[in-house]
């Protein structure tokens, strides 16, 4: 008997039905079987099922002799089902990768629930996917399991039938099955929910609901949206047959008023002319089931009136006032917006023709991204070697929070902004400010870039255009002429920015600000950073920093960050940061597997971890500052070199030792050459080219050359031999014991921690 059964109804998804069974079979939890409904597709999905079968033995095709329909053909494969849990899946969805093995855990771990409720994402075409947004009710947080009365927020969770997983005794026992026609997962989801003795969440996204450009059964005009009144009808009947379950009439009904409204409301759900009785048999359901005293959500009363009155006439004049509203409030809108921009632009000239102010300097970074970099790092420092100086810091209001107290916090476009702007004597960035700004005789601007380059950059870019994206050259030239100084951490940054940046500015070669932190950070630090992040004690925490792809659009993850977690057993922790120019994370956090794409601190992270895995991230020339383990993982090298284009060849020069695959990733930790003697080799050498100047006063030595106008006597270099950068939590004598730990099904030798 396995685990799950997961059951595939399968109609017109040829295109998707191979990715959907595939996401099962090559779970990493395989107890399972598949069964696989040919609904009498007329395309290819019942020979793909069949195909499947011949390859694998847990596959169970089950041709239909007629068409019938979801329910229908959901019910089919139930009576073939034979394991302990039901999972439902449509066909051209999809499971996230391990989600079965974090269904088993959660199910053993609640004691074998009747019902598990997991999340769910959805998945776009163009790439994105987009989390639900009612995940805040999935939460694992309190006792578990647990009754419906204690989780009524439960209802609000999308009513379907795949983002759940149901012991099938309990469903046997209970004789549930799937009513035909359309909105089938209604009068089975709720019933199910009230009727089960005990329910768990699992808040992990298991799911891809492929949300289709066309074909989606539910986005198809036709008159059988019309089914949605027969199934609530079964809801409610369900309710008269069960007086216990009374008390949940006034939920189900506001439910069923907010579910009518929204199919009435689609624009492309119902035949033209069949709105009108549509919304008649909605006010007779309004009026029949409807709970005097019911209380109705202030944003939902108007839904509510729509349904209750049922006059498609009041709904016209309704949706024709709501039109001219919405004109005029957008007239009006462009019109405040018109003169709030001219009035800041005669601010802003009013502001020019005033005296520069010699105590103001203001930072920005990442174009409106909070306090952190290298202009973080130098504001720090004017505060602390220019005190008479004042600073603010330019960042949307979403990044205010990172910003110290003792720091101005000013809003893009905003007036404020715009003084500070125009003027305040130092400028400070690592990309450029508004190409609105005018710069002024006696101010000066401090270009500090985000670090060393490895991928091409400015003029580099003009004969790569995935990476330059229509980049207006002329504009980035002339932002260069606005820059007085250029900072730069070594000779290769220092020769490129010179060559792509062309114009009259002077170059710093005085370090990376921003890593002054590696070699004034303490162990203290580095325990209480990790206590923050949740690191357990004796972990070894691997951060995982991965760059953009100017050639996808989308995050892209090429690592499947469970298994190697599995692979390399639980004393490490897996640290995940995305890179800001994406709005998903690589993973969401649970277990040994924490998200820090959130944080605000990179360099924070970089102290916590004990080791870095990276692919071309310019992450690792700060991280080798450190001297801790770095890995890199360049799989794609070929694709990013041909869309990007690199300044050396990282692979014949890496800091540290170099992964093709993830399997060849997991040997290099299991082994453990991630820090052994030639990875240690590799890093000094990298060390001795990229961070010749990182000494700690990087941030000291701009502030005294720029702001004090010390032209000697500046803070001496460090040599690398001499500094002392804070040791990771992990680190320990290079002679120990070694251990073995399996890895993909090898056992193999590695170096033991305590």
């Amino acid at each position: 008997m396995p685990r799950f059964s997961v059951i595939v109804p399968a109609y017109q998804v040829q295109a998707y039905l191979h990715e959907c069974m595939a996401s099962v079979l090559e779970q990493s939890f395989g107890d399972l079987e598949l069964i696989v409904v040919d609904d009498c597709s007329p395309d290819a999905c019942g020979a793909i099922a069949d195909e499947f079968a011949t390859r694998d033995p847990r596959v169970r095709p089950v041709h239909l002799d007629e068409n019938v329909g979801l329910g229908p053909a959901r019910n089919a494969g139930m009576r073939y089902a034979t394991g302990d849990y039901l999972i439902f899946l449509d066909g051209d969805d999809s499971l996230t990768p391990d989600a079965l093995r974090a269904i088993a855990d959660r199910v053993k771990e609640t004691g074998d629930p009747d019902v598990l409720v997991y999340d769910y994402a959805r998945a776009f075409w163009s790439g994105e996917t987009v989390r639900n947004v009612q995940a805040g009710q999935l939460t694992e947080k309190g006792p578990a399991p647990f009754r419906l009365d204690d989780r009524p927020g439960l209802l609000n969770v999308i009513m379907v039938v795949w983002n759940k997983a149901y012991r099938r005794e309990f469903i046997e026992r209970e004789g549930f099955t799937f009513p035909p026609g359309y909105y089938e997962d209604t009068p089975w989801t709720y019933p199910v929910l009230m009727a089960s003795e005990t329910i768990a969440t699992l808040d992990r996204v298991c799911v891809h609901y492929r949300q289709r450009r066309q074909g989606n059964i539910l986005g198809t005009t036709s008159p059988k949206h019309f089914d949605i009144f027969d199934q609530y009808d079964r809801v409610f009947a369900h309710l008269d047959a069960h007086p216990e379950l009374a008390h949940w009439r006034p939920a189900l009904f506001r439910r069923m008023v907010d579910h009518l409204s929204a199919v009435f409301l689609h624009r492309d759900r119902l035949p033209r002319g069949s709105r009108p009785e549509f919304l008649r048999k909605a006010r007779a359901h309004y009026g029949r089931y409807r709970v005097r005293g019911t209380r109705i959500p202030s944003r939902t009363r108007l839904r509510h009136a729509l349904v209750r009155l049922g006059s498609y006439r009041t709904y016209r004049t309704l949706w024709a006032a709501t039109r001219l509203k919405r004109r005029v409030s957008g007239l009006v809108g462009a019109l405040a917006r018109t003169v709030r921009a001219g009035a800041l632009r005669l601010h802003y000239r009013i502001q020019l023709r005033l005296p520069v102010q010699p105590d103001r300097a203001v930072f920005a970074g990442y174009r409106g991204r909070g306090h952190g970099c290298n202009p973080g790092a130098l504001e720090d420092a004017f505060r602390t070697y220019a005190p008479g100086v004042r600073t603010a810091w330019i960042a949307d209001p979403e990044f205010h929070h990172t910003i110290p107290t003792g720091t101005r916090r000013l809003t893009p476009g905003t007036a404020a902004y715009w003084t500070a702007l125009a003027r305040s004597k130092y400028l400070v960035n690592n990309v450029d400010f508004d190409r609105r700004l005018v710069k002024r005789p006696g101010q000066i601007l401090i270009q500090t870039h985000a670090g060393t380059p490895l991928k091409r950059m400015g003029l580099d870019l003009q004969d790569r255009p995935a990476a330059a994206r229509g980049t207006d050259f002329a504009e980035l030239l002339r932002g260069a002429d606005q820059w007085d100084y250029c900072l730069s951490g070594n000779r290769h940054s220092t020769l490129v920015w010179e060559r792509v940046f062309p114009s009259g500015y002077l170059t710093l070669e005085y370090g990376q600000p921003r890593n002054d932190v590696f070699q004034r950070a303490t162990p203290a630090d580095v325990a209480r950073l990790r206590e923050s992040l949740g690191i357990p004690k004796g972990a070894i925490a691997v951060l995982y920093a991965p760059t953009q792809r100017d050639y996808r659009r989308a995050q892209w993850v090429t690592l499947d960050l469970e298994r190697i977690l599995r692979q390399l057993g639980p004393r490490y922790v897996l640290l995940t940061r995305a890179h800001h120019a994406y709005t998903t994370p690589l993973a969401h956090s649970g277990g040994r597997l924490i998200d820090v794409s959130d944080h605000p601190s990179v360099e924070s992270l970089c102290l916590a971890s004990d080791a870095l895995v990276t692919d071309y991230s310019s992450l690792m020339f700060d991280y080798a500052n450190l001297d801790r383990p770095i890995v890199i993982h360049a799989n794609d090298w070929e694709a990013y070199e041909a869309a990007r284009g690199t300044y050396f060849d990282l692979r014949a020069f890496p800091p540290g030792a170099v992964a093709r695959s993830e399997d060849e990733l997991i040997d290099i930790f299991a082994t453990g050459h991630w820090r052994g003697s030639r990875s240690a080799q590799l890093r000094a050498a990298f060390r001795e080219r990229f961070c010749p100047y990182d000494d700690g006063r990087a941030a000291e030595r701009v502030v005294r050359r720029v702001v004090l106008g010390e032209t000697a006597g500046l803070p001496a270099v460090v040599p690398l031999e001499e500094r002392r950068p804070v040791p990771s939590a992990a680190a320990r004598p290079a002679a120990e014991p070694l251990a073995t730990v399996p890895t993909s099904g090898v056992s193999v030798p590695v170096v033991d921690r305590p």
